[in-house]
């Protein structure tokens, strides 16, 4: 799994963190604990949600070490994004309005659109139902949605 989905990983891992270093760091940090935990793996779901799971625990982890420093920056931020037909205005634009998503929201985001991942790991991923994967994906585009109709207003 981690040669077949690294890019992957470290996309969704980048996109939680906002830089793509911390990013790295995250997914060799949960495949580490991967290894070192793989005893509590109980095979009561797939395999790659579960590391799916530890490597989202790990960004937000991340994320609230980074937050308690202060020491996100900007300019970092641009590696999460992979957008060349937009410009940097817009991917500005829809970072913030990403940011505006209850944490819920932006992770099945991430996980869906930046891993391509199914709803199934999805689930796993977050440790919530296929069928609220389903509803949170669509309350975060409809949410999306207004949020860029009241900007383009």
């Amino acid at each position: 799994m981690y040669r077949c989905r690294l890019a992957e990983l470290q996309r969704v891992a980048t996109a939680i963190t906002g830089s793509r270093e911390a990013g790295r760091d995250v997914v060799q940090d949960a495949f580490a604990r991967a290894v070192h935990r793989r005893a509590q793996f109980r095979r009561e779901g797939s395999l790659e949600g579960w590391i799916w799971r530890i490597v989202v625990t790990c960004a937000r982890d991340g994320v609230r070490r980074l937050a308690a420093t202060e020491t996100l920056f900007l300019e970092e931020r641009e590696d999460a994004w992979h957008a060349a037909d937009t410009s940097a205005g817009e991917r500005e634009e829809v970072r913030s309005l990403i940011a505006r998503l209850p944490e819920r929201q932006r992770l099945a985001l991430f996980l869906r659109y930046y891993a391509d991942l199914d709803y199934g790991t999805i689930a796993e991923a977050l440790a919530i139902s296929g069928g609220t994967v389903g509803a949170t994906l669509s309350q975060a585009r409809e949410a999306l949605l207004q949020l860029l109709t009241e900007v383009r207003k």
